[in-house]
């Protein structure tokens, strides 16, 4: 055996590996300050207000103010309740984890289904809860599409079908920030020891008996790590939570 060139051939992948292992050390580093929140944007005496309510944020805070309109959606095809109907063919249910399989597997029975987006935090065992998109890429929450599993198969579905539409002569705002929305939270609705672990801007639409088209304002949806969410209006800054009866300026 040639021991210099075996020697060498060691070196090189000692080398090779110090590479990949300095590379993925790296990525990680990266991955972890981008997905750090970022302080910086909210006002002095908020962060003032995060410590002395011991107010913990650990999502990412936002920092796109898109322009966006009003929108209005009406229930179709009796989609406010929905029926849960049973798929022929179960599918896999880890499919819910590439959306592009998703979609492929469900197209038939879904046609729509290209148009929804996963939420994480509102899905539970048993179901995974996708929101239809506004432009194809903000949610529009409080309407659900729910897909049940069981055997780690999706075995059916129920649907809120709906029409969604542009309100006629709704100009396009500029959002209000997440930093400005997630400061109010902050000095006025927020418990003590509270811990907001999910920030994301959407469409909020309330679930009413009606038939007729019901308007639906941006909003920044907060989740807090005890499940409850509390929604800011994008564009008059309101707020809306369940413990509150109505929004609050």
């Amino acid at each position: 055996m040639d021991w210099g060139r075996a020697k060498n051939v060691l070196i090189y992948a000692f080398l090779l590996l110090n590479l990949v292992l300095g590379y993925q050390l790296w990525n990680d580093l990266r991955e972890q300050a981008d997905s750090n929140p970022d302080f910086t944007s909210l006002e002095s005496n908020i962060q003032k207000a995060m410590d002395d309510k011991r107010i913990r944020v650990l999502a990412k805070i936002p920092s796109e103010t898109p322009e966006l309109p009003k929108i209005s959606y009406r229930f179709v095809n009796g989609g406010q309740n929905g029926n849960i109907v049973e798929l022929p063919t179960p599918v896999d249910s880890k499919l819910i984890f590439t959306p592009k399989e998703l979609v492929s597997a469900l197209k038939t029975r879904l046609p729509g289904i290209g148009n929804y987006r996963y939420d994480e935090a509102a899905s539970r065992d048993g179901e995974f809860v996708l929101h239809p998109l506004v432009d194809g890429k903000w949610p529009l929450f409080k309407i659900d599409l729910r897909l049940y599993y069981s055997n780690q198969k999706i075995i059916s579905y129920r649907e809120q079908s709906i029409e969604i539409s542009s309100s006629e002569g709704e100009k396009r705002q500029r959002v209000l920030s997440a930093s400005k929305a997630l400061g109010n939270l902050i000095e006025n609705f927020l418990p003590e020891g509270s811990v907001v672990t999910g920030i994301e801007l959407g469409y909020y639409g309330e679930v009413f008996n009606s038939d007729a088209h019901l308007p639906a304002a941006p909003a920044w949806r907060f989740i807090l790590e005890s499940g409850t969410e509390y929604y800011v209006q994008g564009i008059s800054g309101d707020v809306i939570s369940p413990n509150i009866e109505k929004a609050k300026e």
